[in-house]
């Protein structure tokens, strides 16, 4: 049974074709076509995090499709009732496809191991992988390809820098992260990422100016994120240097986008006339949630699993 724990769990080319099929259902949205080709199917949502997008984007295409969803948040009691061993196999005997949302990485691992059903990670403090997806259909729809896409991530590496990364290196996209040395990713998790493409797609710099020259696709996130709220203070002072302002999108190229997954705190990681801009594309990527978690879930439940 195949899962989506984290973009290592597909291959290039399956990546282009869920963002194939993602662009297809958008046209087709657009048109104001709804083809129902998840008819009946249920979706489970089992939230241990709070969540805006995911939760909305994930209830809203399954709808789209034909089938319907259930929210599933701490009255379940998953890690609390009753063990994972029990808890997991049942749950996912009711359901089609599940989407964790989860604190730590390794409980939706443990969870993909009892599962009945295909699992899609809505996030973890290891990875984003439908953040991502929307990402790269974004950015193919902002310039036309990937073919000239040159990327550059500000601030934090986080877990969604990491998701972002490794998109860009299924894919062949450059991508240079900006950010003091100790918000960067070691030198093992970059050689990780690079590995999968076998070239050297990813690049870290403390040279904000120089990483930004030449990208195309500004991109930047909060840099205290759920759960590090005790270093917000810290992080303010250590990255003040790394906001994303009008000055440095002038040092980019020239058309320059702008890209931030959301939420954002206007004046600190990003300064509130860029996102605010012509050149900030962020509504645009938060919408294309919806459009590739579709891609996502219906090629895991038509194509990769057929019908479980």
């Amino acid at each position: 049974m195949r899962h989506v724990l984290s973009l290592f769990d597909l291959s290039s080319d399956e990546i282009r074709r869920v963002l194939e099929i993602a662009s297809e259902l958008k046209q087709r949205f657009v048109e104001g076509i709804r083809p129902p080709c998840l008819d009946r199917q249920v979706l489970g949502l089992l939230f241990e995090k709070p969540s805006m997008r995911t939760r909305v984007s994930f209830e809203t295409l399954i709808r789209h499709a034909g089938g319907s969803s259930l929210f599933l948040g701490s009255d379940v009691g998953w890690g609390t009732r009753e063990p994972i061993q029990d808890f997991i196999p049942i749950m996912t005997s009711y359901l089609d496809c599940l989407v964790i949302r989860a604190k730590r990485h390794e409980e939706v691992v443990a969870a993909s191991h009892y599962s009945r059903c295909p699992i899609i990670n809505g996030l973890t403090d290891y990875c984003h992988p439908c953040q991502a997806l929307a990402d790269i259909l974004t950015i193919h729809e902002l310039l036309g390809s990937l073919e000239n896409a040159k990327v550059t991530y500000v601030g934090d590496a986080n877990n969604v820098a990491f998701s972002l990364a490794l998109a860009c290196n299924r894919l062949g996209v450059p991508l240079t992260i900006a950010a003091p040395t100790q918000y960067q990713f070691n030198e093992e998790t970059i050689d990780q990422l690079n590995a999968v493409a076998g070239d050297t797609f990813i690049q870290q710099t403390t040279d904000l100016h120089a990483a930004v020259d030449g990208s195309n696709i500004i991109y930047t996130d909060v840099w205290t994120s759920m759960g590090q709220e005790s270093e917000s203070k810290q992080r303010i002072r250590d990255l003040a240097d790394y906001q994303v302002n009008t000055e440095l999108m002038s040092r980019a190229a020239v058309g320059a986008r702008f890209l931030h997954c959301l939420p954002a705190r206007r004046g600190e990681e990003v300064a509130g006339d860029v996102i605010d801009s012509r050149a900030s594309a962020v509504i645009q990527q938060a919408e294309n949630r919806l459009h590739a978690q579709k891609g996502l879930v219906v090629w895991l439940l038509t194509e990769a699993n057929g019908n479980h």
